[in-house]
This record gives structure tokens, C-alpha cells and sequence, in this order.
């Protein structure tokens, strides 16, 4: 398994650890992530840490996984990091 101190974050925003331990055990989603863009780990990154209930995270999270797994390379529907 992939130690969670490998695994890149993005651009602007450090890599949650709650994210890093759900691609750590999908080794489909993570591929994902490590193929994309530092700019588009941000996006991801962003997006979930935008989420202002814990329960929201959570879900963005599992969907974000499920995308990642998926292929998808960037979060739907989002207009981008505001941050960077």
C-alpha cells in the first residue's frame, strides 16, 4: 500500500488526511490521483475541504473516490479553487 506521506497534494492545499486514507484504499481512485495535474488535486482538495458539514465532506469525499475510481479528473459542477 501507498504510504500517505507519498501521495501529492495540490497546488495551494496540503493533501487532509481523511482524503489521503480514503485513496489510500482505492487503489483505482488513487492512480487517478496521482495522474492528474497538481491544479487538479487542488480542485479536488478544495472542493471537499469547501464543504462546511462534516456529513457533506463525508459525502464529497465518497463521491470524489467513486469519480476518481471512475476516471473523472476533476470535480463536477465546480468553479475552481478560489485560492490559487
Amino acid at each position: 500500500m501507498t504510504d500517505e506521506r507519498s501521495i501529492a497534494g495540490g497546488v495551494v492545499h496540503d493533501l487532509p488526511a481523511d482524503l489521503a486514507g480514503a485513496l489510500k484504499n482505492d487503489p483505482e481512485a488513487l492512480a487517478t490521483w496521482q495522474d492528474i495535474t497538481p491544479l487538479a488535486r487542488n480542485e479536488w482538495i478544495c472542493w471537499i475541504e469547501s464543504a462546511r458539514k462534516r456529513e457533506t465532506r463525508r459525502k464529497r469525499i465518497d463521491w470524489g473516490r467513486s469519480s476518481l475510481r471512475d476516471g473523472k479528473r476533476r470535480p463536477c459542477c465546480w468553479p475552481g479553487c478560489p485560492h490559487r
